[in-house]
């Protein structure tokens, strides 16, 4: 007997249509896995003999021949199980052939015909829906992710034996809901941090509020304590609220992951990642033997925070380049070549030297002569050139702890972000792939960066004077219409381009010297 149902298998983010196509025969024995199966894949075989076999069901002695189409697409993972298994059953009469032909399943089974959760279920569910598919049946413990989807019923089931009963009809069971809580729009504002629990560093908050406006990268400099990693933690806090696209595209991406897990629903909160400075290139930014989206991808449509910079391992900083340029990471590989949404805001921190008080105001420095210079050389010119922001942090003064009046409170300065965005939506509507002020193209620049005369020599003479690239030049014109944004100003004055190169310390000739 002839039997088609269907699965899924992850390319990138997205997931394409598997048909699990089973045929069995009675010229011969044995069970033939084709369809270009990984290991995890053929290995399935045992899995689903054994979960029969104490799901009070047997395998068929005939031949049974399960074919994987496409055929030219690797099958990767245990998420293949249970398609299988249904597949099988349905040919052998022990499920009705009609009830799988319009379900996609997913799930992996462990010998005890129990079935366990899996990963990337939200780009299966999207999937299904887009196929016309009635039904997601799947692990239980990933339900209620797959149930943000609508448009399909994710039903979720924990035996291989409540899969039998559901789709014979002997139980029912209610496709999942997903997972209550607060509102999307309460809780993608809500935050356990707050600006307002920053004291001082007034130029440091301006410069991380043009960030988040722009779009624009940012490199924090300055002394241990100063209070660097406790401002780039907060810059989430001032971003606007994740609109439901971004929150699917976002959520997919950590599904696939593997990070949602139990949790379900839709991420409400961007996303910020700081992983650790002896982090590898593939953990950075993604692949493996199995792909899977590596941190800057995990940081898409929010922050990632690469704390002690030069620490990192040089060839890990350089691979940023392409995600900073092109917002997308392509990984390729021998055997497959997969590509994953990279747009986040990057959030640098560094010490000045290696003992990590050069300039500071109060205590001195250690280093010998030239060192500073070599421990900032860590970081390439062509890195530091797509870093929009260069902000000096300095220690904050005993009085200024010891204040009781708090700070400016991040939902303050969220407001002004998103009038400034909303400022920036209006001029690129129409604009594919263009969202910020940091996106613009040449011709953009051209066009929505136009300088006054005393503008125009002011920025010559910063040129000549920092001996700046021509990158470097579009990136102050970036900044300079992100401010005038903020001010909510149609023109750019020179007090805006004061404020922009103001912000490319890094490129001055003192530092290290």
């Amino acid at each position: 007997m002839f039997v088609r149902t269907y699965a899924g298998a992850l390319v990138g983010i997205d997931a394409v249509t598997v048909t699990v196509e089973v045929n069995i025969t009675g010229g011969g024995l044995g069970l033939y896995l084709v369809g270009l199966p990984d290991n995890a894949v053929k290995e399935s075989e045992q899995r689903i003999r054994a979960a029969f076999e104490n799901s009070g069901e047997r395998m068929s002695g005939k031949k049974i021949v399960v074919n994987l189409a496409p055929a030219d697409l690797r099958k990767e993972g245990s998420g293949f199980d249970l398609p299988i298994a249904v597949g099988i059953l349905a040919a052998m009469g022990r499920i009705d052939a009609e009830a799988v032909a319009d379900t996609m399943f997913v799930g992996e089974l462990s010998l005890d015909g129990s079935v366990k959760s899996v990963r990337g279920v939200l780009p299966l569910a999207v999937r299904a829906r887009s196929e016309g598919l009635r039904r997601l049946v799947l692990p239980a413990g990933n339900a209620a992710e797959a149930a943000v989807v609508e448009g399909i019923d994710a039903v979720g089931v924990t035996t291989l034996a409540e899969v039998i009963a559901c789709l014979n009809g002997e139980a029912e069971i209610v496709p999942a809901k997903p997972a209550e809580g607060e509102p999307f729009e309460a809780a993608a504002s809500r935050y356990a941090e707050d600006f307002a629990d920053v004291k001082g560093q007034t130029h440091v908050k301006r410069a991380l509020e043009i960030a988040a406006a722009g779009g624009h990268n940012v490199i924090m400099i300055g002394s241990p304590g100063s209070g660097k990693t406790m401002l780039a933690r907060r810059l989430p806090t001032i971003l606007p609220p994740l609109t439901r696209e971004e929150a699917l595209e976002t959520t997919k991406i950590h599904s696939v992951a593997g990070g949602t897990g139990l949790t379900g629903g839709l991420m409400t909160r961007r996303p910020f990642r700081a992983p650790h400075h002896l982090a590898s290139q593939v953990a950075v930014v993604g692949g493996g033997q199995s792909p899977r989206p590596g941190e800057v991808s995990l940081a898409h449509n929010g922050v990632l925070f690469l704390d002690e910079l030069p620490e990192f391992g040089r060839s890990v900083l350089e691979v940023l380049r392409q995600p900073l340029e092109e917002k997308k990471v392509v990984v390729s590989r021998a055997k497959y070549s997969v590509e994953y949404p990279a747009n986040f805001t990057l959030v640098a921190a560094m010490n000045p030297c290696p003992c990590g008080y050069y300039n500071h105001p109060t205590k001195e420095c250690t280093c010998s002569p030239g060192s500073v210079h070599r421990y900032m050389s860590r970081i390439s010119g062509p890195l530091m050139d797509r870093i929009d922001l260069h902000v000096e942090v300095t220690p904050v003064a005993p009085q200024e702890l010891s204040a009781a009046a708090p700070g400016e409170r991040s939902a303050a300065v969220r407001e002004r972000v998103i009038r400034a965005r909303e400022v920036q939506a209006a001029r690129f509507r129409g604009m594919e792939g263009v969202y910020t002020n940091s996106m613009m193209n040449s011709a953009m620049l051209h066009e929505y960066c136009r300088l006054d005369a005393a503008s125009a020599l002011l920025l010559e003479r910063a040129m000549e004077r920092l001996s700046l690239s021509a990158r470097a030049y579009d990136r102050i014109l970036k900044v300079a219409r992100t401010i005038a944004d903020l001010a909510q100003r149609g023109d750019i004055v020179q007090a805006d381009i004061a404020e922009a190169i103001n912000y490319r310390s890094l490129d001055r000739g003192n530092w290290g010297r």
